[in-house]
Order: structure tokens, then C-alpha cells, then sequence
């Protein structure tokens, strides 16, 4: 994926270039995780990985780009959506998928970093931002089947269900703490399904 206007790092390398990319992005995730977003060094990370600093500083050019790549990897490594046939078994396992996700300690510890960062920081909230469209777009098209088979109503906006299924997991995860675990993520799946079947995310005629 590239960004319109990227840094450079945010164009995604190939060949070669694949496992110097995996490393770096590797150890970028790993200090982000551990050290948080204010305490990036390209020259640490380069350490970390192996890899030469001049590599490192020509390829990503800056922390804010490299944290944007990182994004793009995840996005790209994310695994891809479940269809069962079900709507809410559908919503079910992405919002499992989301809920390991945010328990996981290295994920959860990158995904507090990148989203605190993102507060401040126009670059990465960017490329965050783009991270989650495309994780909705992937999800979307299990909305669209549900619609199809005449489990929704028709106009059912796919991007805001799938919104809806992940929403109250990252309010528990950033705000009150609370244990998240696969019952709390079936909840939300059950509620964002059952909005959409009365209508709730239906678009205006």
C-alpha cells in the first residue's frame, strides 16, 4: 500500500530489500511498544535491527515515517476476515480477532503507543487512520453478504457496523481497564448485530 505524498519508508520495498524491511519494522514495533512513541531513534531501532543507520535513515527518512509503514505492515499482515455464512458469527470473530489483539502484550503495548501518538502527531494519526479503513474494508463485505440473504435491511452502511462491533472493545482497552475477554467481545458483536437488524445503521432512502 502507499500513501498519496509518503515519506519515504511509507512505499513498501520489495525483493531483496523484504528482510530488511521485516527486521526494521520488527524492532520499530518492539521499542514502540516498550519505550512509546516520544522515545523513538531511528539510530536504536537501526541497532536493534541489525541493519546500518544510513540504511535505515535513506529508506524511512524520519520516526514519523517509519511508524506509518509499521501501520501499513499491520494492516497487511492482519489476518483476513471470517465467513461463516451468519452475520453475528461473522461480527463475532472479528471482534475476537480484535479482542486478542488488544490482550496480546506486545500488540496491546503498540497499539496504546501508536493511538497516543496519533493525539499528537498529524503523520501518524494519518496512517493510522488508514490503518482502520483498511481492516473495515476488509470486514465490510461480510455486512454486504448479510444483506444479500436478507438479514439486514437494505442500505445497511457495512462500514458503521463493523465500527460498531470494535468500538466498545477500544473504550474499555484505552479508558477503564476492565478485563477484555471473548465474552465482552461477543457482547459487542451481539449488539452491533442486533442494531443493524432494527435498522440502526440503515442509510436514509
Amino acid at each position: 500500500m502507499e500513501y498519496e505524498g509518503a515519506d519515504p519508508g511509507t512505499v513498501r520495498p520489495g525483493g531483496r530489500t523484504a528482510r530488511v524491511r521485516a527486521a526494521v519494522l520488527r524492532a520499530a514495533g518492539d521499542a514502540m511498544a516498550e519505550r512509546g512513541f516520544a522515545h523513538l531513534d531511528l539510530a536504536d531501532i537501526a541497532r536493534r535491527a541489525e541493519v546500518g543507520k544510513t540504511t535505515v535513515y535513506r529508506r524511512w527518512g524520519s520516526v514519523t515515517g517509519l511508524v506509518a509503514d509499521l501501520l501499513t505492515d499491520m494492516a497487511e499482515q492482519s489476518l483476513p476476515r471470517t465467513e461463516t455464512g451468519s452475520l453475528l458469527d461473522d461480527l463475532k470473530a472479528n471482534a475476537r480477532l480484535v479482542q486478542r489483539t488488544l490482550t496480546d502484550p506486545r500488540q496491546g503495548a503498540l497499539f496504546k503507543a501508536v493511538i497516543a501518538a496519533a493525539t499528537s502527531d498529524a503523520r501518524t494519526a494519518e496512517a493510522l487512520h488508514r490503518f482502520y479503513e483498511t481492516r473495515v474494508e476488509e470486514w465490510a463485505p461480510c455486512v454486504q453478504q448479510a444483506v444479500v440473504r436478507g438479514e439486514l435491511p437494505e442500505g445497511t452502511d457495512p462500514h458503521e457496523v463493523i465500527r460498531a462491533v470494535s468500538a466498545p472493545l477500544y473504550y474499555r482497552f484505552l479508558t477503564t481497564g476492565d478485563h477484555l475477554d471473548e465474552a465482552t467481545a461477543d457482547r459487542a458483536a451481539e449488539a452491533a448485530a442486533a442494531a443493524a437488524r432494527a435498522g440502526v445503521y440503515a442509510r436514509p432512502a
